[in-house]
């Protein structure tokens, strides 16, 4: 039986996994004699399944012989040398081989030696170097001492929980005290920092103040966010501690838009700045600094001292979500100085990964893209450091991105309100306890030989009690928030903003005169100025005027980035047009075919000091990215008011009578984002609106959405009002009448997108037939403009929606309830709504027309309205 789990160790816990070896269960079957007798016969078996591929190597030397694998072996000089001895499993004894422990021979510190040295080519020498930093007697200190603080943390937590101080969701972290511990040791507070729910000891490391984090989880004005985020959802600006996120896997793109605003920041040679009340500012590193601060910067500008990176955390469950592949190809195309920590506890929410799971070595994944992986034993927090510290001085110093697989156990449950019924759970957090605690772990070792003494130890941890002790009172005593908070952290920049108003940055003349040269400027200035003069001619389609809008507002504001698919060729529109071949790759970048992805990187990107533009080629797109959008409106809120998320979304979009591009290309998508809280939903249905609101979006703090009508994008012509922002209001585009008014024949149209122009082409029938109406362009869906249509309802006591989404759930029934609940006085009769049905928009003509309502229907409505047929 020994030898059988010697062989389970070697395939379940090595670098790799042999699934054609699993398949055959040679290491679950039940021995016999005849089957395995000894150690020899046992390596001379494994020996015919090695491969260069999944074995490990002594002296550098990797077999060439091809075939079947078998995992975890030592090879010398291409042959197969050792497996796990008899003795080593015979260390955890009673442990049952559903997930075995990793291979000491690969991530003890002399394994992870050679993985080094192949994966990030290391020296032996440089390698000392970081060992012996790492053993110094005041680092093992800090080492225990974060280990201490998180363990005593998260077990007050749980006690608060137990007491209902803590409500809603909480996840705990005890067991896997190490990656704190490699936090406290190779993360530095410049570097930006994106976690998952169970996220307290990575902020507790990264040196959030611990009584902030509790008073946080306990739902009180002084928590990092003001009782506004809770367990699952921790802000610090200062720290760079930039969120728990609780939709899984949802941080791996937000970490990319982080490390690609590093590069941004050298590019354009700004410097981060921390400021007395917490906020980080941006300023030009050649001339906004001042006397006192040159001697902090003076490396980081002249030199190219800048060794900031980004680093992300993400759960074994979490990294089988296809946005780990798409970080990998991301940050390894862009050169990203990203660390990917993989935390490997074997565990998907309670289900045992490889239940659910082909591989579970995600550290190899990112050998397709060129980015190297470590796996690390999180048993021994020291060699984890260690490690830690190569890989992120790889990172530091301009090798792009790598992974760190982490092999864990935790100790507690997914949640304390989980039933753990899951097969092997309870039992694995028993044995891990006693045998696998890296807290016990360290006390042993440097115990034993000498490093510290038990005094010195049990002194930290009563120090770090002491923290936790203070950090649970401070919660205590704070105050709840104020109960009007989450309103007025609804948006924040308000809705009757001066747009024009608000300056540019002091440093975008400095910074585009040395970041676009003069052939450049030159190109995209004759560029403008031709479709300047397109829209003096009253020329300009609704895309040129945004695509006008965007490079004013990017050279206005040199941290305004664009990212789109298809970029280079301009989108389907030109929306994007020339901003690559202006402001480079990296400003304005080409993205992959997945709109999560890219609104993701514009989320990181919006919360380190950038204005994102993400160009969605057809707003429908977006479904792939409604996660991001969601989160993108909650930020602000949740992050308590410390991160504002300046991204603009937009795009073409909408339902047009007659549009033939079937249900996918037709749904309504702004309808579907109706929901999001914190998120402004615009529309504009003209290039003078497009202009003007593009540009107001882009200025906005906030996230923003904006859509324009996809059969209008070319065809619709005008001219715009240069220079100028346009307010987030309703319009009134034609005004009933007095006549009309005074005879009750007028009518109150609210419409939008292409309703705009059905409505238009409409009024002259209208009027044939004895009616008018005042006509309202709905140029924001959120948040409405209230006054505009109650200013009209008043003359006209009647209103009609003629509404580009389903009759359920779109548009025209928020408009509807909201009007009858806060204007019913003002009504003559019931609101008419035109909504399309709420069947799929059908490609054929003859379908189509019953579906979606246009010109036509807003005359019978109008005309039936004013006739008392309703």
């Amino acid at each position: 039986m020994r030898l059988i789990l010697s062989v389970a160790l070697l395939a379940s816990a090595s670098g790799f996994t042999n699934h054609a070896l699993l398949r055959r269960n040679v290491a679950f079957q039940t021995p016999t004699k005849n089957r395995i007798r000894s150690q020899e016969t046992l390596l001379y078996q494994v020996s015919r399944h090695a491969t260069n591929e999944t074995a490990t190597t002594v002296n550098g030397s990797l077999p060439k012989e091809k075939g079947d694998a078998f995992p975890g072996a030592t090879l010398v000089d291409g042959k197969i040398a050792s497996i796990p001895s008899e003795n080593e499993v015979d260390a955890f004894p009673g442990f049952h081989v559903m997930r075995p422990p990793p291979d000491n021979l690969i991530t003890s510190w002399e394994g992870m030696k050679g993985q080094l040295t192949t994966h990030f080519k290391y020296s032996l020498e440089e390698l000392e170097k970081f060992e012996k930093d790492i053993e110094k007697k005041d680092t093992l200190l800090e080492i225990y001492k974060s280990m201490q603080l998180s363990r005593l943390f998260e077990m007050a937590c749980h006690k608060q929980y137990l007491m209902g101080k803590i409500r809603g969701f909480m996840h705990l972290d005890n067991g896997q005290e190490s990656i704190p511990a490699l936090i406290k040791m190779c993360i530095k507070n410049e570097d930006k920092k994106y976690s998952y729910y169970r996220e307290h000891c990575h902020a507790l490391a990264s040196g959030v103040d611990p009584g902030k984090i509790m008073a946080e989880l306990c739902m009180k004005d002084w928590g990092t966010c003001h009782g506004a985020g809770g367990s699952m959802h921790i802000y610090d600006k200062p720290t760079r501690f930039q969120g728990g996120w609780a939709l899984v896997a949802e941080q791996l793109p937000y970490s990319a838009g982080a490390a690609k605003s590093i590069l941004l920041d050298r590019e354009l040679g700004l410097v981060e700045q921390d400021l007395e009340n917490g906020d980080v500012i941006k300023f030009d590193a050649t001339s906004d600094w001042n006397e006192k601060d040159w001697e902090k910067f003076e490396s980081r500008i002249k030199n190219n001292g800048d060794d900031r990176l980004a680093v992300v955390f993400v759960g074994d469950g979490g990294s089988q979500n296809g946005r780990l592949p798409e970080l990998l190809n991301a940050s390894a195309k862009q050169n990203l100085p990203l660390l990917i920590v993989v935390i490997d506890n074997g565990r998907a929410i309670n289900t045992f990964t490889k239940d659910v799971a082909t591989s579970t070595m995600k550290y190899t994944l990112g050998e397709h893209y060129g980015v190297p992986g470590v796996l690390v034993d999180g048993l021994h927090a020291a060699d984890v450091a260690k490690a830690g510290r190569a890989v992120t001085d790889y990172i530091r110093n301009g090798n792009g991105p790598a992974v760190m697989q982490i092999h864990t156990y935790r100790f507690m449950g997914h949640s304390p309100a989980d039933p753990e019924h899951e097969r092997g759970r309870k039992d694995e957090k028993a044995w891990a306890r006693e045998h696998y605690d890296p807290i016990k772990a360290f006390e042993k070792k440097y115990k034993d030989n000498g490093a510290f003494t038990h005094e010195e130890l049990s002194a930290a941890k009563k120090e770090m009690q002491k923290v936790v002790d203070e950090a649970v009172k401070f919660a205590d005593d704070s105050p709840d928030p104020p109960a009007l908070l989450a309103k007025e952290l609804e948006y924040p920049t308000p809705i009757d903003t001066d747009y024009n108003a608000i300056p540019p940055p002091s440093f975008a003349e400095a910074v585009n005169e040395r970041f676009i040269s003069p052939e450049q400027m030159k190109a995209i200035a004759a560029h403008m100025d031709a479709m300047r003069e397109k829209a003096k001619n009253g020329e300009i389609t609704i895309a040129e005027a945004v695509n006008l809008a965007i490079h004013e507002e990017m050279l206005r504001d040199p941290t305004t980035t664009m990212q789109a698919e298809d970029l280079q060729a301009g989108s389907s529109y030109g929306i994007p047009g020339m901003t690559q071949q202006t402001y480079g790759e990296m400003r304005a970048s080409d993205e992959i075919i997945d709109e999560g992805h890219f609104i993701g990187k514009g989320i990181g990107e919006a919360m380190n000091g950038y204005r994102p533009i993400v160009e969605l080629m057809n707003t429908n797109f977006g479904i792939y990215g409604m996660a991001e959008i969601a989160s993108s409106g909650n930020t602000y809120l949740q992050s308590g008011g410390q991160f504002k998320l300046p991204i603009t979304i937009l795009g073409a979009g909408g339902t047009a009578p007659d549009q033939a591009l079937g249900a996918e290309h037709s749904q309504p998508f702004h309808a579907y984002i109706m929901g999001i809280p914190g998120l402004k939903i615009a529309t504009a249905a003209s290039p003078e609106v497009a202009y003007g609101i593009v540009k107001s979006m882009i200025r906005d703090d906030g996230p923003c959405f904006l859509l324009f009508p996809v059969k209008m994008m070319k065809d619709t012509k005008g001219t715009v009002d240069f220079d100028k922002c346009m307010p987030l209001k309703a319009a009134l585009l034609h005004e009933a009448s007095e006549e009309s008014v005074a005879s009750r024949k007028a009518v109150t149209v609210l419409t939008y997108l292409h309703g705009v122009k059905e409505s238009l082409n409409s009024i002259e029938e209208i009027k044939s037939e004895g009616f008018d109406v005042d006509l309202i362009e709905l140029r924001t869906l959120k948040p409405l403009d209230l006054e505009t249509i109650r200013k009209s309802l008043e003359r006209t006591n009647k209103l009609c929606i003629l509404d580009e989404s389903t009759k359920s759930g779109g548009v025209g029934a928020t408009i509807s309830s909201i009007v009858c609940e806060e204007m019913f006085d003002l009504l003559d009769a019931p609101v008419i709504r035109l909504s399309m049905d709420d069947a799929p928009v059908p490609y054929a003509s003859s379908m189509e027309k019953v579906v979606v309502k246009r010109g036509a229907d807003l005359v019978e409505g109008v005309v039936k309205m004013c006739s008392g047929r309703v």
